[in-house]
C-alpha cells in the first residue's frame, strides 16, 4: 500500500482532457489542454505527450514530427501496436483527421484522409481488433451526428459506416463493443435526451434498429450514464434528465430485448459516477446527486437482478470527476471533486468482504479531477489532471503518482 512519485523530468506540460492508453509496459499521454480564467479566459491546445515507462520512472518525449493538431473531445485506441487519435475540437475547429503513432520507433504515421467522416468531438470510438469504428458526436456544420467510418490501420484505409437504418443524430452517447457488433444508445440529439440506439456490424457493414419496448421498456432518457458489457449484455444505468437517475437496464442484443435493472436497494440517483465490471457485478460508485456529492454506491448482480448496498464504514469521502479501476479483486477509487475541493485520496473496496481499506496519503499526487488512471496489472498510474474544479479555470497539472496496492 504505497505510491511512488512520477518523475517530472522530461514529463509532458500540466493538462487535463487528455488521453492516456496503457500498452502493456507504458503509459502513453498525448493532447488536452489548460484553459485559463478571467481576465483572458485562454485556451491552449496541446499536439504533445509522453511515454511514461514505470520500471525506470522516466518520460521519452513523443515526438511532434507528423502529430496531428491539439485538441481535446477526440478518441484513442490501442490496437496492440499503435495509439491511434483521431478527431476532436480546438477552439472554433472541429478535426476530422489524426494519426497513429508508434511507440517503438517512436514516429507518426498520417491517417488517410480519404472517405474519413466528417470533423467531430464528443463523438465514440470503439477497436475491434482490426478496425476503428467511430461514430456520432458534434460537428461544426449540422451539429449532432450519426454517421461514422471504420479505419484499418493496417491498409490506412476508411470505410464509410452505413447511415442505412442508423440510430438518429447524437453526442456523449455510449458504446460498447460485443466482439462482433458495436452497441450505440442513449446521448443528446436535437430534441434532448434519448433512450434509443442500434447494433452495427461492422462484417456486414448493417444496423439493426434496438427494442425500445417489449417484453421490458428501456430505460429513460439520460445523459451522463454508464454503461459496461458483461460478455452477453450491457447494462445501463444512472445519469441526468432534468435530475439525476437511479434506474437502468439490461440490454441482450441475441435477443433484441430489455430487462429493467431493479430498483429495489438501488443507490441513489445520480450521474458522473464510475462504474466497474467485475467479471460478475457491476459497481457503481460515487458521483453527484439531487443536490450533493455522495460517497456511496451499490453492487447489481444481472443474474439474480439484486443489489447490494456497498458499505459506507471506511469509505473514501464523498466525490465527482473521480476515477475508478478494476484490479482483478478491487476497484480503486482515488481523487476527483468533493463538496468544495479537489481530493488526493481514496480507497479500495473488496467486494467479497464488502469492505473499504483507505488509500495510502503518503507521498500520494496532489488534489486533482480529471486526471486519467491506467491499471497496468500491478499498479494503478495516476497523471495529469486539474487542481480546481472543471467547471472553473483549469491550469493544469503535469506529475502524478504510481499506486501499489500490495499483495504479489
Amino acid at each position: 500500500d504505497s505510491w511512488t512519485t512520477i518523475n517530472t523530468t522530461g514529463a509532458p506540460a500540466g493538462r487535463s482532457s487528455h488521453a492516456a492508453v496503457w500498452t502493456g509496459s507504458q503509459m502513453i499521454v498525448w493532447g488536452g489542454a489548460i484553459f485559463s480564467g478571467p481576465p483572458t479566459y485562454t485556451s491552449t491546445y496541446f499536439a504533445d505527450g509522453g511515454r511514461y515507462t514505470p520500471t525506470t520512472n522516466s518520460w521519452t518525449s513523443v515526438t511532434t514530427t507528423g502529430a496531428p493538431g491539439g485538441r481535446v473531445d477526440f478518441t484513442a485506441v490501442w490496437t496492440g501496436s499503435q495509439m491511434v487519435v483521431w478527431g476532436g475540437y480546438s477552439g472554433s475547429t472541429f478535426w476530422n483527421d489524426g494519426a497513429r503513432y508508434d511507440p517503438t520507433g517512436n514516429n507518426w504515421s498520417s491517417m488517410n484522409p480519404t472517405g474519413a467522416p466528417s470533423g467531430r468531438a464528443a463523438h465514440t470510438a470503439v477497436w475491434t481488433g482490426s478496425v476503428m469504428i467511430v461514430w456520432g458526436g458534434f460537428g461544426n456544420l449540422s451539429g449532432q451526428l450519426n454517421d461514422g467510418g471504420r479505419y484499418n490501420p493496417t491498409g490506412d484505409t476508411w470505410t464509410t459506416v452505413s447511415t442505412t437504418a442508423a440510430p438518429s443524430v447524437r453526442f456523449f452517447h455510449t458504446a460498447v463493443w460485443t466482439g462482433s457488433q458495436m452497441i450505440v444508445w442513449g446521448g443528446n440529439g436535437f430534441s434532448g435526451t434519448l433512450n434509443d440506439g442500434g447494433r452495427y456490424s461492422p462484417t456486414a457493414n448493417t444496423w439493426t434498429e434496438m427494442a425500445t419496448f417489449g417484453p421490458s421498456p428501456a430505460p429513460s432518457a439520460p445523459c451522463y450514464h454508464t454503461a459496461v458489457w458483461t460478455g452477453s449484455e450491457m447494462i445501463v444505468w444512472g445519469g441526468y434528465v432534468s435530475g439525476p437517475l437511479n434506474d437502468g437496464g439490461r440490454y441482450n442484443p441475441t435477443a433484441n430485448t430489455w430487462t429493467p435493472v431493479s430498483i429495489v436497494g438501488s443507490p441513489a440517483a445520480r450521474h458522473q459516477h464510475t462504474a466497474v465490471w467485475t467479471g460478475s457485478e457491476m459497481i457503481v460508485w460515487g458521483g453527484l446527486g439531487s443536490s450533493s456529492v455522495l460517497n456511496d454506491g451499490g453492487r447489481y448482480n444481472p443474474t439474480v437482478n439484486t443489489w447490494t448496498a456497498v458499505t459506507n464504514s471506511g469509505a473514501p469521502t464523498a466525490r465527482k470527476y473521480h476515477t475508478a479501476v478494476w484490479t482483478g479483486s478491487e476497484m480503486i477509487v482515488w481523487g476527483g471533486f468533493g463538496s468544495s475541493s479537489v481530493l488526493n485520496d481514496g480507497g479500495r473496496y473488496n467486494p467479497t468482504g464488502n469492505t473499504w481499506t483507505a488509500v495510502s496519503a503518503f507521498n500520494s499526487p496532489s488534489g486533482r479531477n480529471g486526471h486519467t488512471a491506467v491499471w497496468t496489472g500491478f499498479e494503478m498510474i495516476v497523471w495529469g489532471g486539474s487542481s480546481m474544479d472543471l467547471v472553473g479555470p483549469v491550469p493544469g497539472l503535469n506529475d502524478g503518482g504510481r499506486y501499489y496496492a500490495g499483495g504479489d
